[in-house]
């Protein structure tokens, strides 16, 4: 098992100021597994809200909750809906010395639910897969994805089977399960088709016109798998400026492995070989830097005239432009040089696969993606 000390930290802190905590991420990414370890620490009281046991337990939850102390760890939540109110109501008593954890792979729910009922009361911590900074091997990670079950499988064949089983049953089973009735069989084919649009910016039309629906129905896939950690919306950064910018967001798998998976990428040698070879490493990169800097903001910027950065951090007040490059010798060009003046750029970071950091200008460094700064 791999220790994710940098989560566990960021968990205990979470849970030792706020009365809630949630913690919240796709489904397989390790919730559980690190909730657990907490529950070891604290010798907390563990709830599965899956487990018909649990929920037995719990049939008269304000009653059974309020006679407990320390920490209180409810699980896929999602499930129970109801008990928003009640932990309200439960933490704003006066003497309460309970702590609860929420964990939830529905997003959508679980965070609709907590603003609107557990507003002032809750803090968010949000688990991905496993990150270059934990396991070392970029290759593997890059090829398989973060989800422990796909990169800790014995082979790439295992690892392979693990990620469609995963697609299959996020579609039948977690779709539903937030309340969508959108066939199994349609949403796959639109999940297939944005793989082959990883990297590229959004075009609603385009994907409608392919799957013979209209662009408000594309639009609603997107934002389901978007909500689900599935996909990131990459949104575009403005600057008020006389050109023309580009103004809708760019879209990326934020797992590696099932974007492969989805493109019939079953190995190395098939990823090398392939037309999205740059794109899926580029979609990589960019959320392994994202989830290292862990910056404030986050933003693409692009105008029509061709000047682009394919990624904009704003973190401690300064502004860091990112360049991902595939190649062993990266090299600058005029698009990086009128980025850095024209959003006023602290720094500019090529990102490739090589070994060596090293210097090109005063504002251009290049870093290889072991080498990205943490943001705390």
């Amino acid at each position: 098992m791999i220790h994710r000390a940098r989560y566990l930290d960021r968990l205990t802190t979470a849970v030792r100021r706020a009365p809630i905590t949630a913690l919240l991420g796709p489904r397989q990414c390790g919730k559980t597994t690190l909730a657990n370890q907490l529950e070891a620490d604290h010798q907390a009281h563990y709830f599965d809200l899956e487990s018909p046991a649990d929920l037995q337990r719990l049939q008269n939850p304000e009653l059974m909750l309020t006679q407990l102390s320390g920490l209180i760890i409810l699980d896929e939540i999602q499930v129970r809906p109801d008990l928003f109110n009640i932990l309200r109501v439960i933490v704003d008593k006066a003497g309460n010395h309970a702590r609860f954890l929420i964990l939830g792979s529905a997003s959508p729910q679980i965070i609709r639910q907590c603003s609107e009922t557990l507003a002032g009361r809750v803090e968010f911590v949000e688990l991905t897969g496993f990150q270059l900074q934990e396991v070392g091997n970029s290759q593997q990670l890059w090829l398989r994805g973060g989800f422990p079950r796909s990169y800790l499988a014995e082979s790439d064949a295992d690892s392979n089977a693990w990620r469609e089983q995963f697609v299959r049953t996020f579609l039948e089973r977690d779709i539903p399960a937030l309340g969508i009735t959108i066939p199994a069989a349609a949403m796959r084919r639109f999940w297939t088709m944005l793989a082959h649009f990883h990297g590229q910016v959004w075009n609603s039309s385009e994907l409608a016109r392919s799957m013979g629906v209209s662009d408000k129905s594309v639009r609603a896939y997107l934002d389901i798998l978007t909500s689900t950690y599935m996909i990131r919306q990459l949104q575009p950064w403005h600057e008020n400026l006389r050109k023309r910018q580009v103004k809708s967001p760019k879209i990326y798998f934020r797992d590696s492995g099932l974007l492969h998976t989805l493109l019939n990428i079953p190995d190395h040698h098939t990823l090398t070989g392939h037309p999205k070879l740059g794109a899926s490493w580029e979609g990589f990169a960019l959320e392994q830097v994202i989830q290292s800097v862990r910056p404030a903001e986050a933003y693409f910027w692009s105008t029509y005239s061709g000047a682009e950065l394919d990624l904009l951090l704003f973190s401690n007040g300064k502004r860091y432009g990112v360049e991902f490059k595939y190649s062993e010798a990266p090299r600058t060009t005029k698009s990086m040089h009128i980025a850095i003046e024209d959003l006023s750029l602290d720094q500019l970071w090529i990102v490739y696969p090589g070994e060596a950091s090293y210097p090109v200008t005063d504002t251009i460094v290049v870093r290889p993606l072991s080498a990205i700064p943490r943001g705390d």
